[in-house]
């Protein structure tokens, strides 16, 4: 049997065990996701459509990758303008791997984690850690301080940002009002920052935000321009 499905805008042709790359969804490795937009469904010649998605047909997906595509380049040149312009896209992909086609409203043999479900077990696993916590004795409470203070070290934004009134960014080319947010919440909210970005920088960003080289280097030349002024 096989399934036509429709997430991230785009339309798919799926069977059970089928290997697919699909937009970004959230979830975690291991995690078991629902897609309900399901557009027609059948085997061999006899196919039933949707008007537009059929009712009661739900297709389950295990999540078995998270990552990024390749970087699409948009490149853009006016003649006798001295205009050029060049932008660089990397789309977040997640990799499934399709478990059960369900019809007529048929539950499936695994569910999907639901958030308060995940919640309520990172609740429990929290009290549990605690009550352990209080029985160890003081130098592992100590090395668990530390590595808590690791991953604090972890989440902590990419560079810091300087004194100031910070700059808007929206007026470099390629940078809209949520690129501009991810930025500023990595510490970078001044042309004179983004002008000064090495290249190990940009790797650094490119690893970490949603952005790739090229297009960071971009920003890099305008911010050169705009930081003058």
């Amino acid at each position: 049997m096989f399934a036509v499905i429709k997430t991230g805008g785009k339309q798919y042709r799926v069977a059970a065990n089928d290997l697919l790359k699909i937009e970004k969804v959230e979830a975690k490795v291991g995690d078991i996701v629902e897609i309900g937009n399901v557009l027609a469904h059948g085997e061999g010649e006899n196919v039933t459509f949707g008007a537009p998605f059929v009712d009661g047909a739900l297709v389950t997906a295990e999540v078995v990758e998270q990552g990024k595509n390749r970087t699409v380049i948009a490149f853009k040149k006016r003649r006798r303008q001295n205009s050029r312009r060049k932008i660089g896209h990397r789309q977040l992909l997640t990799t499934v791997r399709i478990a059960e086609i369900l019809l007529g409203g048929a539950k499936p043999s695994k569910k999907a984690a639901k958030p308060e479900a995940k919640a309520e077990a990172k609740a429990e696993v929290a009290e549990a850690k605690a009550e352990v916590a209080a029985k160890e004795p003081k130098a592992k409470k100590e090395t668990k301080a530390e590595a808590a203070a690791g991953e604090e070290a972890k989440a902590a934004p990419l560079f810091k940002s300087p004194k100031g009134e910070p700059d808007d960014l929206t007026v470099i080319k390629g940078i809209g009002p949520v690129a501009a947010k991810d930025l500023a919440e990595q510490g970078i909210v001044t042309f004179a920052q983004l002008a000064k970005l090495s290249d190990k920088d940009v790797a650094k960003i490119d690893e970490h935000m949603p952005f790739s080289a090229d297009q960071i280097k971009d920003w890099r030349e305008q911010a050169k321009e705009l930081a003058k002024k």
